[in-house]
This record gives structure tokens, sequence and C-alpha cells, in this order.
């Protein structure tokens, strides 16, 4: 690298896509394996409200927030409204 190299302009495209590989990187070192998880666990949860409502998995976001001492994962699901009465049964 070259003084003269060193003052001009970088596109921003490239660096920008390159922090973002490193920050993925940095990532999945850290969760270690846990996007396997996030993903088992997005299907687990649609298979179980899928045997009560119909759902779109185009419809359903699942996000994981991590915080110091805390994970949040915060699924997102639109569930579709009734074309009939609107009908609500206590399960008891």
């Amino acid at each position: 690298m070259s003084l003269f190299s060193f003052f001009t302009k970088r596109n921003s495209a490239p660096v920008a896509r390159e922090r973002l590989q490193i920050l993925l990187a940095h990532e999945r070192s850290v969760i270690g394996g846990r996007s396997d998880l996030i993903a088992t666990l997005q299907e687990e949860i649609l298979a179980v409200i899928a045997k009560h409502i119909a759902v779109d998995r185009e419809k359903v976001q699942v996000k994981l927030d991590r915080g110091d001492s805390v994970s949040t994962l915060e699924v997102d699901i639109e569930i579709p409204t009734p074309s009939g009465p609107a009908r609500i049964a206590a399960r008891g």
C-alpha cells in the first residue's frame, strides 16, 4: 500500500460488505451454531401453532436480541382472521 493510495477514497459498497462479513463471522462464532437452533425453534413453534390455526409461513418473522446477560427470541406470526362468524371456544 503506497502513501498515495492511502488518501484515495474507496467505494462505500465494498467497505460496507467487508464490515458486514466481519460482523456476521463474529456473530456466528459468538452464537456457536445457534443459527440452526433458531431455525429449529421456528419450525417447532410453527408446527405447534399449525395444529390449531392455519399459518402462512411467509408471514412469520423470528428475531434474536442478545444482551449482556439475557437473550430474547421474538417470534411474530400473522394470524389470519376467520372468514365466517368469529367464535372463541374455551377449552377446559
